[in-house]
């Protein structure tokens, strides 16, 4: 092929000789020796002069020197130590038959109480032995004491309306040097701001104490049958599920009030807990070991039904329409409904409008107003007969 004039020849350039291989390899051995020389350096500080990990003379150490418990510290042991062995814990057991036809307890439920007397009774809430009280052929009681020992209880007697009941260990085996009654003190002088004592058994962890402070007084709590529980204590002592039915001392390890709910958002203890005045207790408490249940105040009358009333025309009270014969209605003079002999129209009974001074607008406010009361209390009734409005005082009695 003729060469362009317009373009040189083509020059040749000789091709680079290839590198030897032995400064690479004299590079790696050099690397080699470098990192050994390294690790024989750096190697005995990790190991070939470090100290040996064991000592097969080694001893226990000796504690140091305990200083000697404060007069806070001392005072809450002095509680705990005085009541512990007071305080117990109430589980509820169902009775279940296996496929081997043998019956069998499983736990269902767990809750705290404490002995109240000497004769091994004891008191819990009631919320804590509904299902053993509903359903009494299926569902039994186990107390567990501080020294750990399990023993059958049965029911005393019960007051839903006050949460709180009474039980009794019924083994004829049962010591009763083991029913330590715990200290009762009153409600009546509680201060805000005082030192309060909770001794329970919350998720099953038996005699576990807290303490805090009382928060406030006089607060209103919810019975399981709905009907308000007045003067409760709220206060700080943290109380959590298992510690119902236990109680709330003071520091002199007197009971002040017992557990019975916590205020929460998210079903944990955020420090608002509440317990049943040991007033009410002593009160609820002794009449149950009477009677074996609560007599409820009453007036010896009763209602025309509201509906009926309203469409009548009587937009206020509740009305009487039948008053028992020697109540205590009857003897003030209290009338229910009657009928007029010569046309035989239905002659109004009296209508009462309030119980010492408290308007009742329906039943429900006239059966709460009687329950804040006590057999045996007096009332004052507020009643309207024929357009004229007067006042009756009368004794209540039990039912």
């Amino acid at each position: 092929m003729p060469l362009d004039p317009d373009y040189p020849a083509p020059v040749s350039r000789p091709r680079p000789a290839k590198p030897s291989g032995w400064p690479v390899a004299a590079a790696v051995v050099a690397g080699f020796l470098l990192g050994a020389l390294l690790l024989w350096w750096i190697a005995p500080k990790f190991g070939r002069n470090q100290q040996p990990t064991l000592d097969p003379n080694a001893t226990e150490r000796a504690p140091d020197p305990k200083s000697p418990l404060d007069a806070e510290e001392q005072q809450a042991v002095a509680v705990f130590e005085t009541a512990r062995e007071s305080v117990v814990s109430v589980d509820t057991m169902v009775r279940v038959r296996r496929l081997d036809m043998r019956v069998q307890e499983q736990q269902t439920g767990t809750g705290s109480g404490f002995f109240w007397d000497d004769g091994g009774r004891i008191v819990t809430n009631f919320h804590v032995v509904r299902e053993a009280a509903s359903n009494p052929g299926a569902v039994g009681l186990r107390v567990v004491l501080a020294d750990r020992t399990a023993w059958d209880a049965r029911i005393v007697g019960v007051a839903p309306d006050y949460d709180l009941a009474v039980l009794m260990i019924g083994d004829p085996g049962f010591p009763g040097s083991k029913a330590k009654r715990i200290k009762v003190g009153t409600s009546a002088d509680l201060k805000v701001g005082q030192k309060t004592f909770a001794i329970g058994n919350p998720f099953a962890l038996s005699l576990t104490m807290t303490s805090g402070i009382v928060s406030a007084l006089d607060r209103q709590i919810e019975s399981l049958t709905e009907r308000p529980i007045a003067g409760a204590i709220q206060h700080s002592a943290q109380i959590n599920p298992g510690n119902s039915g236990g109680p709330l001392l003071d520091k002199d390890a007197r009971l002040i009030g017992v557990n019975t709910s916590i205020a929460t958002p998210s079903g944990g203890n955020v420090g608002i807990g509440f317990a049943i005045p040991v007033d009410t207790v002593n009160s609820v408490v002794t009449e149950l070991i009477q009677r074996g249940r609560i007599l409820k105040p009453d007036l010896g009358i009763k209602l025309v039904d509201q509906r009926r009333l309203r469409r009548a025309g009587f937009p206020d009270g509740v009305m009487i329409q039948q008053v028992e014969p020697d109540g205590p209605a009857a003897k003030t003079g209290l009338r229910g409904l009657g009928q007029d002999q010569q046309t035989g129209d239905v002659i109004p009974g009296d209508l009462i409008l309030a119980i010492d001074g408290k308007e009742v607008e329906n039943p429900a406010d006239f059966a709460r107003l009687l329950a804040d009361h006590k057999v045996g209390d007096k009332v004052r009734l507020t009643v309207e007969r024929e357009d004229k409005r007067f006042e009756v005082e009368a004794t209540l009695r039990g039912l």
